[in-house]
């Protein structure tokens, strides 16, 4: 059974989706490739209270990593670029070419950032940790704002003082 809730959070408000118990979707207001609302199933604003507390201890700053059961939907490739993209560590950045490499393949960068961009647990699945090869921000169904905010956030103390300088 699908059920979904709206989240508060510095980034505006979140539309978290849960098939069974698991989250498979985490939305942006404004999102690019968000699904209709009817697809997200009934409200229930009871049954999300660890991803409800985990966004908020992240934009805390006092967590890291997701602790949630995941059922993003989605085809063989996707979900093992998704897979891919929950290695990432926390405050650290890579490229689509990068991903590809690991993936086995260089040539799949595009493929990778195509995956990338129907990511449909953002935040929780770091997308946002993922950069043009020049370091540059693309591309981000969250709208680049968002992206940059998240990357800030992640900064460590010692990156957001070499940035004032």
């Amino acid at each position: 059974m699908r059920t979904y809730t709206v989240i508060d959070s510095p980034v505006g408000e979140l539309t978290a989706v849960a098939e069974d118990g698991a989250l498979a979707g985490l939305y942006f207001e404004g999102h690019l490739r968000r699904p209709p609302v009817e697809t997200f199933g009934e409200r229930e604003d009871q049954g999300f209270a660890a991803v409800r507390q985990q966004l908020e201890q992240y934009f805390a700053g006092a967590r890291r990593e997701f602790e949630l059961p995941l059922a993003p939907v989605g085809n063989d490739f996707q979900r093992r670029v998704w897979d891919l993209l929950l290695t990432l560590p926390y405050g650290g950045t890579t490229s689509y070419g990068e991903l590809a490499r690991r993936l086995g393949d260089p040539a799949l960068a595009q493929a990778v950032g195509a995956a990338n961009a129907l990511n449909p647990v953002s935040v929780v699945v770091p997308c946002h940790r993922v950069l043009a090869a020049d370091g540059s921000l693309r591309g981000y169904a969250g709208g680049l704002e968002r992206k940059r905010f998240l990357l800030e956030l992640e900064e460590s103390a010692e990156e957001k003082a070499a940035r004032l300088f």
